[in-house]
């Protein structure tokens, strides 16, 4: 029994070994490449741009010295045998150098100058790009038709003749943006005199949507806002948002992409502009974290927050950004979606590499897409893809993703004590996001409504069920309505 029952074993034992093996020099050789391409690109941004460009090949305490404390700390972590050596001492005289004084509005001279990476710097403001869809006119009656003003007082006037009511109509200006907010009707009728109040438009709720990593607000805007309800289209205000660093937004040189920095881009873009008093969130990937940085600094504002396969892994002894990096990133050959995932995450001077052939040259490689799939226009996930540079991609996964780690629990302990409605949708067979993910947000706030999507991975628990989830955020949403106005009858 013994013998077979190590047969059986010795064949695991052997290819798992194996593949341990080789995954240990391929790892290693990248190591050195990576090592190569820092010096590399230093002599590169010398001869380009007249000084060597900071990298996270100097150690932590170099880092915090140039004043980069809010940096995660999977940034300088990462272990590369090569990193010691004296082979690479040319790094270290790079941190000696100063900081580069382009500014915000330079590009890097390997990322793409193009018409759309670089309309962003037409905006002297360097707010984000922001899609903005407007509630449609009409008003409800009692009969969930929208009539316009004009024809509302025909109706009204209509049926006051009919039962011999005098009938006056004046129009009250609200001084707001909507402009004529309601009007007022007199009635008089057997001698005594009925004034009416009849709002024609009541504020919107509105709806901030945060994409995730790699993305844009077209993962929103082609997906859930063509399939809402007429019933949300009126009285919701929807706000799709290019995170700083991704699709149309601003991509600064000397930004680090913390989650302050999101944070106060989505302020100052979205928020204070737009005057929100309050509003709902919906979030995918990473803009989770965002999310919930996001809400837990408005409180007081929020509705309700919906998460969509969110990156959450709380703080722990051994570093809640390392774990983070780990499972999101692991070093492991297979399978390749995680093999790449750990080239762009561990390697800085591979990912520039990356960024540079492809990101930089994107419009030749759609021209290719095109001609290869016969299609026009090309989805715009794929589009998406590459609008990004190494700069904002490579901080925004370590300083946010990452980083965040060490503040997410913090952050939800606030949503759960200002009793927000917290809502998560995840798919059984997301390969990106492990599910116990969502087993620590119920954990930890026991009231988070958790929808697991079957057969469902990170981007089809939306793409492909879009009809599902846009009926599900309006039944939240309107869930969230139903109760202030349930609390307000009962004061």
């Amino acid at each position: 029994m013994a013998p077979a029952v190590f047969s059986g074993k010795w064949p695991t034992k052997f290819s798992g070994g194996l593949l341990s093996l080789v995954s240990f020099f391929i790892f290693l050789i990248l190591d050195f490449i990576d090592a190569l391409f820092c010096m590399i690109y230093g002599i590169l941004d010398e001869c380009f741009e007249g000084e060597a460009s900071l990298c996270f090949c100097r150690k932590r305490k170099e880092l915090l010295d140039d004043g980069e404390d809010e940096q995660s700390e999977t940034l300088y972590s990462r272990k590369n045998v090569f990193k010691e050596i004296s082979f690479l001492g040319y790094s270290s005289k790079r941190g000696d150098s100063k900081k580069r004084g382009s500014g915000l509005m330079v590009n890097r001279w390997s990322d793409c100058g193009c018409e759309s990476c670089a309309s962003w710097m037409k905006n002297g403001d360097q707010k984000l790009h922001v899609i903005v869809r407007e509630p449609s006119k009409g008003i409800n009656n009692s009969l969930g038709h929208s009539l316009s003003k004009a024809r509302l007082i025909w109706y009204m006037a209509w049926e006051a003749l009919r039962a011999g009511i005098y009938l006056s109509v004046r129009w009250v200006h609200s001084g707001g943006p909507a402009g004529l907010d309601y009007f007022v009707a007199r009635f008089a009728s057997w001698g005594s005199v009925m004034n009416l109040h009849i709002r024609w438009a009541k504020p919107a709720d509105n709806v901030i949507f945060l994409h995730g990593f790699l993305c844009s607000s077209s993962f929103w805007t082609e997906t859930v806002f063509p399939n809402l309800s007429e019933t949300i289209y009126q009285n919701y205000r929807l706000f799709a948002v290019d995170l700083l660093g991704f699709g149309k937004s601003p991509k600064p040189r000397d930004c680090s992409y913390t989650l302050k920095n999101h944070v106060e881009a989505i302020e100052k873009s979205v928020i204070c502009p737009f005057g929100l008093g309050s509003f709902h969130l919906v979030a995918h990937s990473m803009g989770c974290v965002v999310a919930l940085a996001l809400a837990a600094k408005y409180s007081n504002s929020v509705k309700s927050i919906t998460f969509v396969s969110p990156p959450y892994f709380p703080a722990s002894k051994e570093g809640g950004s390392l774990v983070a990096l780990k499972k999101l990133a692991g070093k492991r050959l297979w399978p390749p979606l995680l093999f790449a995932s750990s080239v762009m995450s561990w390697y800085e001077h591979l990912g520039r590499c990356v960024c540079f052939l492809i990101c930089r040259h994107h419009r030749t490689w759609e021209e290719i897409l095109k001609l290869l799939t016969g299609r026009r226009d090309l989805h715009f996930m794929i589009v998406d893809l590459t609008r990004h540079t190494h700069q904002s991609a490579w901080h925004t996964m370590h300083n946010v993703i990452c980083g965040g780690a060490k503040v997410l629990d913090g952050f939800l302990v606030v949503l759960v004590n200002a009793g927000l409605k917290i809502c998560v949708i995840h798919g059984d067979r997301d390969p990106v996001v492990p599910i116990e993910c969502i087993a620590t947000i119920k954990m930890r706030a026991p009231d988070t409504e958790v929808h697991i999507i079957r057969n469902a991975d990170h981007a089809s628990v939306v793409l492909g069920r879009e009809k599902e989830f846009a009926l599900y955020l309006g039944r939240v949403w309107t869930s969230v309505a139903d109760i202030a106005s349930n609390e307000e009858c009962s004061k």
